[in-house]
């Protein structure tokens, strides 16, 4: 048994329409269409959607937790976007945002360009240190990070580079004098 597939996911201010095996969803933020596997079975009573297995086979396991992770995401993304905060660390280090593409310095000889992808909005602060990503589609946003933390990864020395604010970075010491 899945302990993630059990839960009904609850739908608030989202309406959704079933189709077979496709769910379509409306929200204020976003809308959108799930397709659910055949092994699983849709439930919907007093707003709140269910996935059942039709029958319970190791697929059908495998499944079960994932749809109902991923469609309760697609969901809660329709009712309020997602958002994640990057911090820039280091001296010099900063953003300028110029429409959908965002420059940065980040001490390398030249200055790199990030283009954003569709669907994701940035709000970088004054300093340009923090930015703010926003999106509805979290596996979207998750990899708009990743992509960004990838361009100056965290030096263990000084801890600068760029970085999730829920990032813990483990700092090393540096040489020290014997004698």
């Amino acid at each position: 048994m899945s302990k993630v597939g059990r839960r009904p996911i609850k739908l608030n201010d989202v309406k959704i329409q079933i189709d077979g095996q496709e769910i379509k969803y409306t929200g204020k933020c976003a809308s959108g269409t799930h397709l659910i596997p055949d092994v699983l079975e849709i439930k919907y009573e007093n707003n709140e959607v269910s996935l059942v297995p039709r029958k319970i086979t190791r697929e059908s396991k495998c499944f079960w937790g994932l749809h109902r992770a991923l469609l309760a995401n697609k969901i809660e993304g329709a009712q309020k976007p997602f958002e994640k905060q990057v911090q820039i660390v280091g001296l010099g280090y900063k953003a300028i945002p110029k429409g959908s593409i965002v420059e940065f310095s980040l001490g390398y000889s030249h200055k790199i360009d990030f283009d954003l992808p569709k669907g994701v909005t940035l709000e970088v602060d004054k300093v340009g240190q923090l930015l703010t990503l926003k999106s509805t589609d979290k596996e979207l946003l998750g990899q708009t990070c990743g992509q960004l933390r990838f361009l100056r990864p965290v030096e263990p020395y000084k801890g600068t580079g760029i970085r999730l604010t829920t990032d813990v970075v483990i700092r090393k010491t540096g040489k020290t004098k014997a004698g």
